[in-house]
């Protein structure tokens, strides 16, 4: 069996039935690395041959996801549709060599067939009926117009299917379990396993990198590549994701939570999410999960795919749901570490689209708004935590988290003309740093004869909105002087 060797040549073919969604972006994702790993080329192809689920709408929402990621390809996006008259001159030479034949058998004999073999109990083969019809019976039955469809010639004699997966190893499929099967219907269409082989080989595609639900179709896939005398590619099997239940993720059958689309307005990084996808079922020997693009491409290999299928972590139960605790924890680590100039630009977006930016924080205030970002990242998880946890520090519009209200505000009473009182003071420290603020907290404190905890916490949730956050001087300092004095003043409000 000969396989290619030339330049890597991979391909990500999507069908445009919905959004892009996990599965198929680990199949692109590892497509991806591969021909970085290797200065191969990568092609995306549209395999958008079934009319009546393909639509202009699942095209764009898989380029647009592939986009958000970073994924670039160097070739398409090239529409299969666009290939039907390679797919029937295919199957016109298949017919000429011998390796293929036209079958007439009705639908409803077959049927009567696989009532029979069920009513047997044993699995139904087409049974080769009209593989020897002669040419004379062939043509007189075209001539009488009776529809048929295409049907691959598989080997008759003793023997099997043999491959060698990167991932699975051997594959062994025996020809006396591979029916004849059909690569044309009756109505003139070229069916998928034929579409997809005479593709793969129009494209030179060395190395097909898929998930493992594409192995059964393999061994006919090979069995095409040899008829139509054309070299083997490397097949590499991915395992495949699945839910809490382990069933296999499906984007009909979980809806947002497996599309991509639902990561990106989550406040997902790409790069997080990306690598998140390649450590459902892959890993290196010590088991690293934090890389950086080109460590990650570096490291790639088939030898770290699992064979087995890995459960991401889908919890629509929990209230709280976002999504599998690992993706959140890889984003935030994202959050933490990388440069706020990077950062910046990212939340800049999520302001954009919440209505919070302001053109200031790009111009006489471009200093002030990275920094900012910078100091609230810390507990941050999502890129939309700044939009909701952060909200004080970009918007005067903004919620008290109503226990802490509750807990270090309304429950000190003397607190409602105090903080008012304390707004004065803050209002007039020149200059306003962070000692002159200290300073003046702690007299504020000793006047009101209140603990310093007690005053320092009704300020940060008065101020913030939260109980908890960066460095507490830092925090005000970076809200403002104004902002700051103004914010104490209207708290006497909260207890009407």
């Amino acid at each position: 069996m000969n396989t290619v060797a030339k330049k890597v040549v991979v391909r990500f073919a999507p069908s445009p039935t919905g959004y892009l969604h996990i599965g198929g972006a680990r199949t692109a994702i590892f497509n991806w690395l591969y021909a970085k790993k290797t200065g191969g080329k990568f092609i995306l192809r549209i395999e958008d041959t079934d009319a009546e689920r393909s639509s202009k709408d699942s095209v764009q929402g898989i380029l647009d996801g592939m986009r958000w990621l970073g994924l670039d390809w160097d070739e398409g996006p090239n529409f299969q549709s666009e290939f039907t008259a390679d797919h029937l001159t295919a199957a016109g030479k298949l017919l000429a060599s011998g390796h293929a034949y036209k079958c007439f058998c009705t639908q409803e004999v077959l049927e009567q067939k696989r009532t029979a073999a069920r009513d047997a109990k044993a699995t139904f083969v087409y049974d080769g009926l009209c593989r020897d019809l002669s040419p004379e019976e062939t043509a007189a039955k075209e001539v009488a117009g009776l529809p048929y469809t295409i049907r691959l010639k598989v080997p008759r004699q003793p023997g099997a299917v043999v491959f060698e997966d990167a991932v699975y190893g051997v594959i062994e499929k025996k020809f006396q379990d591979i029916e004849d099967f059909v690569i044309v219907r009756s109505n003139g269409r070229p069916l998928y396993v034929l579409s997809n082989a005479v593709d793969d080989i129009r494209d030179g595609i060395t190395h097909v990198i898929r998930g493992q639900d594409g192995l059964a179709n393999t061994p006919k896939q090979i069995l095409l590549y040899q008829a139509l005398g054309a070299p083997l590619p490397v097949f590499a099997h991915m395992s495949l994701a699945l839910d809490p239940q382990k069933a296999k993720i499906s984007k009909r059958k979980h809806g947002e939570p497996v599309a991509i689309h639902f990561y990106r307005e989550k406040g997902f990084l790409p790069w997080a999410l990306i690598n998140f996808l390649v450590l459902l079922g892959w890993s290196t020997p010590d088991n690293r999960e934090i890389f950086s693009e080109t460590e990650l491409i570096a490291a790639f290999s088939f030898v770290g795919i699992s064979r087995n299928n890995p459960v991401m972590d889908l919890r629509q139960d929990d209230p709280k749901f976002i999504t599998d605790p690992k993706a959140v924890s890889i984003n935030a680590h994202y959050l933490r570490t990388l440069p706020k100039e990077e950062i910046a630009g990212h939340v800049r977006t999520q302001l954009e689209k919440s209505g919070l930016w302001q053109a200031d924080f790009a111009e006489g205030r471009a200093d002030w708004f990275r920094e900012t970002v910078d100091l609230i990242r810390g507990r941050f998880q999502l890129l939309t935590d700044f939009v909701t946890l952060g909200r004080a520090y970009f918007s005067d519009e903004f919620a008290l988290d109503p226990k802490a209200l509750e807990k270090y505000v309304l429950a000190h009473w003397e607190l409602k003309t105090r903080l008012p009182e304390l707004g004065q003071r803050v209002a007039a420290l020149a200059p306003f740093t962070a000692g002159t603020l200290e300073q003046a907290l702690r007299e504020a404190a000793a006047d009101f004869s209140l603990k310093l905890g007690i005053l320092v916490n009704a300020v940060r949730v008065v101020v913030t909105g939260h109980p908890v956050g960066p460095e507490f001087l830092e925090c005000l300092l970076c809200i403002g002087q104004e902002k700051t004095a103004q914010r104490l003043d209207k708290a006497q409000g909260l207890w009407n």
